[in-house]
């Protein structure tokens, strides 16, 4: 898989895998479809020097996206710090494409200046606990009974790891 910088043209796609991932419940504590504008919105937050988007691109196709966010925005002192987000296509699941995405985003993030990297998932999420934990992420924190997916409330955790 090649991995480079998200385009504008792309955001139909990664947009196209969000939403699978809002389908599937407990990937996203989003719970209605993103539109385009909200997308392109998002787009903005993200800069290809400090917060950038990437897409997996297999013979042409993307396959799979992540992103490095900011951590409460505008507070100077948690620059050093970046949220990761990651989703894979439903139709490209378990080919290995979350662990290179991992691996880029681990060998990437001290070019960026972070130190630490951390991401937010719900409980039920245990492939993306199971792909952290792999990764050496550990349990943060956990903040309990937060979330309600469609009337199911579940707690929500944050793994971290210094690179």
């Amino acid at each position: 898989m090649q991995i480079c910088l998200a385009q504008y043209a792309d955001l139909e796609t990664i947009n196209t895998i969000y939403n699978q991932a809002i389908d599937a419940r407990h990937c996203t504590a989003d719970l209605d479809h993103i539109n385009l504008e909200e997308r392109k919105q998002w787009f903005e937050t993200h800069s290809a020097d400090k917060y950038p988007v990437y897409v997996g691109v297999v013979n042409g196709k993307i396959l799979a996206w992540f992103s490095f966010s900011a951590w409460r925005s505008g507070r100077r002192a948690l620059e050093m710090s970046a949220e990761i987000s990651y989703f894979i296509h439903d139709k490209y699941f378990r080919k290995g494409y979350a662990n290179q995405l991992m691996n880029f985003a681990i060998e990437k993030a001290p070019e960026l200046g972070f130190k630490n990297l951390f991401a937010i998932l719900l409980e039920p999420n245990t492939a993306s606990i199971k792909l952290l934990e792999k990764f050496d992420f550990e349990l943060w924190a956990r903040l309990p009974d937060i979330a309600n997916i469609d009337g199911e409330v579940c707690s929500q955790r944050i793994y971290g790891r210094k690179v």
